[in-house]
């Protein structure tokens, strides 16, 4: 109990207010979209609507070397943000560890709000942790994306798919494949807002309200990229087939 008196007593109330703000508003938002992709189209359900398609046409044919190379293709992205993050962490613990010099830069900042050493320690640990939460959430997608190129890689062929008796085989491999695939791409997209809201952390040591503000801002550009974008506009638009122009 005294403990946890003297950790509330760490930081003053309005570092507590605004760091309670940044983690209601992410988990916040993270709920929010889910619930929002059900009724209005977002990136994330359009996109995974597509590699959807994107199974079933691999099942429709035999030689899958384009396949094997979109997938790989898409894992790279998360492997390139894991990598970006080691060198973040291992630039934030070193900072922890020199924080005497570091609470020196950070006073020479513009507008910034004086703090104690041990204040802008938990600043820090507060950031190293959200982008280790980062790390965490690339390499699982980096893995789920191997899973997604095994599926690729052992399908039957177009042959055996339609001489199974099965009628519906076909759809229910291609939806596990594609669901795995999609399950790659949220858990890339978790660490990438994760990075995205690391932003309106560095802004805590400015101030406390700075890191409000940031927080909203960031999430309102999340927002507005994931559900009101023009990619999402162009994702979502119908393409007539050629039996249906006129």
């Amino acid at each position: 109990m005294n403990f946890l008196l003297r950790l509330i007593q760490v930081l003053p109330l309005a570092d507590w207010l605004a760091l309670g703000t940044f983690f209601a508003g992410w988990i916040g938002y993270v709920r929010f979209a889910k619930a929002r992709a059900q009724h209005r189209p977002s990136v994330l359900a359009s996109t995974n609507r597509i590699r959807g398609e994107w199974m079933f046409q691999t099942t429709l044919r035999d030689n899958r070397i384009v396949d094997s190379a979109v997938s790989q293709s898409m894992a790279s992205s998360p492997s390139f943000f894991a990598s970006t993050t080691i060198f973040i962490i291992g630039g934030l613990i070193a900072a922890v560890g020199a924080s005497e010099k570091t609470a020196e830069m950070v006073h020479d900042l513009p507008f910034a709000t004086p703090t104690s050493t041990l204040v802008l320690d938990l600043k820090l640990l507060v950031l190293t942790g959200i982008f280790v939460h980062a790390f965490f959430r690339f390499t699982w997608s980096m893995r789920q994306y191997s899973f997604g190129a095994l599926l690729i890689g052992s399908a039957p062929s177009s042959k055996d798919f339609d001489a199974s008796t099965d009628p519906d085989f076909r759809r229910r491999y291609a939806d596990r494949a594609g669901r795995v695939m999609a399950l790659a791409a949220e858990t890339f997209n978790d660490g990438l807002r994760a990075v995205y809201l690391s932003f309106a952390a560095v802004l805590w040591f400015l101030s406390p309200l700075a890191f409000a503000i940031g927080t909203g801002v960031v999430i309102g550009v999340l927002y507005r990229r994931e559900f009101h974008s023009e990619v999402v506009a162009l994702l979502n638009e119908r393409v007539s087939g050629p039996n249906e122009r006129a």
